[in-house]
């Protein structure tokens, strides 16, 4: 019983929960310094971050927009299938 109320609370099987947070943390990780964000500095990190695209101008679209579209090619295919093989979640 105790396991179930675990399960529910952490939204499935808590060693699947951590396995899929660190993958998904270790994404976000690559991701933010490809962006040039460092952990021990975020908040000038942030600031260099919307300096260069401000500098950037109308480029800093199309190459959010390219990046958006390279990732969304792998992550919408992969939270589908997810979905399907999940299945919908009775409350």
């Amino acid at each position: 019983m105790a396991d179930n109320q675990v399960a529910r609370w952490v939204g499935g099987s808590p060693l699947g929960v951590l396995a899929r947070l660190i993958l998904v943390s270790i994404l976000v990780g690559v991701i933010l310094n490809a962006l040039g964000l460092d952990p021990f500095d975020i908040v000038h990190s942030i600031e260099r971050l919307i300096r260069s695209i401000w500098n950037m101008g109308f480029d800093a679209i199309r190459w959010v927009w390219r990046y958006f579209l390279l990732g969304a090619v792998i992550v919408i295919p992969i939270w589908i299938v997810m979905r399907l093989i999940n299945g919908p979640r009775g409350r």
